[in-house]
């Protein structure tokens, strides 16, 4: 045993370095700590990624969870998928724009290939950079380029922001420095778990000043995104986009920039409007489709891209010409739903009687299973919000005339 001056200084008794693959010398250290321990102890075990299997050894960023593979050769047999993710989306979106702009940087914290940006390093070595597994240092050193004068993407999943909230604070959002939050894992993530779960970012990022947060319905909107955060230099934004594939929509050549705080209706309807925030669009359009088809109920739905700024001129537009209206998103309570609210209430459409409803993450944590079956737990896919509609219109026994 040797000392571990920083660690014995800091209060812990220290015990190492052991080697954390031989169980002979680690099983009796942790027993003999079990048993004697009188305070708090810190065991320095060294240990290699993927010990014993030479693909898992020699991949530098591969091999912490798997599909099916080929235990020769560690190839993974992942099904061909029916549309491109949407963080390889994000990934040739920010290449592209970077070909055209040299001030465009990218930073990731231990994740290139989790956030694409694997691909953009390939293509510019010395724009991209991984700082590790140190969100906050990869938060305030996007700040510092911004400052600069560059045009810094932090591509960090929404689970892992967390991690650099006071950098995103005090370094970022009270500067008002134009860093471009790429927001990966927004929403449920499927085998990724309830750790990865990106529940939280809208909420905690649009509460703060002069910050401005979209969210894509669809791959192709993410690409707009990406256009839209180049050209936002007044001040912090950030985007989020979910894991998986895309929905399959028709690709842009090019992103366009969107106008700062404005949706789009995607269908006309009447009676109902429903307010989609991100990727629950495509669930919304499949609910209209089922309630004009079985019960006679056509509603109106809107993508509304912004949580900050809202478009409001669009929210009171819909309440104004329907009678109820229903957000959607793949978040917490306190996200796009609340700032929603907020605003009507201000503007007292409420004192009307307006019939207001908001779908939100349940406020549990969803244990790992396939998106669709955590969806259905958090009571968010098209039949949840075709229930919903129907509750909101006291239209349960509704039928569909004949």
């Amino acid at each position: 045993m040797v000392g571990g001056t920083l660690f014995e200084e800091l209060g812990f008794s220290y015990i190492g370095p052991i080697d954390g693959h031989d169980l002979d010398q680690l099983l009796p250290v942790l027993r003999t700590v079990k048993l004697r321990a009188t305070g708090p102890i810190l065991i320095h075990a060294l240990t290699k990624k993927g010990k014993g299997y030479a693909p898992a050894e020699d991949a530098r960023d591969k091999g912490h969870g798997v599909s099916k593979f080929d235990v020769e050769t560690g190839a993974q047999r992942k099904s061909r998928p029916n549309a491109p993710s949407y963080t390889s989306v994000f990934a040739k979106a920010l290449t592209d724009e970077a070909t055209r702009d040299d001030r465009i940087v990218a930073v990731t914290a231990a994740m290139p290939d989790g956030t694409g940006l694997n691909l953009f390093a390939d293509r510019f070595p010395k724009r991209c950079f991984d700082v590790g597994i140190a969100e906050q240092h990869g938060v305030t050193f996007s700040a510092g380029m911004a400052a600069g004068g560059l045009k810094p993407f932090c591509a960090i999943y929404s689970t892992f922001l967390q991690r650099g909230y006071d950098q995103v604070v005090h370094d970022v959002a009270l500067q008002n420095l134009p860093v471009r939050f790429a927001i990966d894992r927004a929403g449920l993530v499927g085998a990724d778990g309830a750790t990865h779960a990106g529940a939280y970012d809208v909420a905690y990022l649009s509460c703060l000043p002069n910050m401005t947060v979209m969210a894509a319905a669809d791959e192709a909107e993410l690409v707009h995104m990406v256009a839209t955060a180049v050209a936002h230099d007044t001040g912090p934004i950030a985007f989020r986009y979910p894991r998986g594939e895309g929905t399959g929509v028709e690709m842009p050549e090019r992103g366009e920039v969107l106008e700062l705080g404005k949706g789009r209706i995607v269908r006309e309807g009447s009676g109902v409007a429903i307010l989609s925030f991100g990727a629950r669009l495509a669930e919304a359009e499949g609910a209209a489709e089922v309630l004009a088809a079985n019960r006679g109920i056509s509603p109106t739905v809107a993508d509304a891209r912004f949580a900050k700024p809202l478009d409001r001129g669009l929210i009171l537009d819909l309440v104004r010409t329907h009678e109820a209206l229903l957000t959607v998103e793949e978040g917490s309570v306190g996200g796009f739903g609340s700032h929603v609210a907020q605003l009507l209430a201000e503007e007292g459409v409420f004192d009307a009687g307006l019939k207001f409803r908001s779908m939100v993450l349940p406020d549990a944590f969803i244990d790992q299973a396939a998106p669709r079956e955590m969806y259905d737990a958090a009571a968010l896919n098209a039949g949840h919000i075709e229930t919903k509609v129907l509750e909101m219109l006291d239209a349960i026994a509704f039928e569909k005339p004949a």
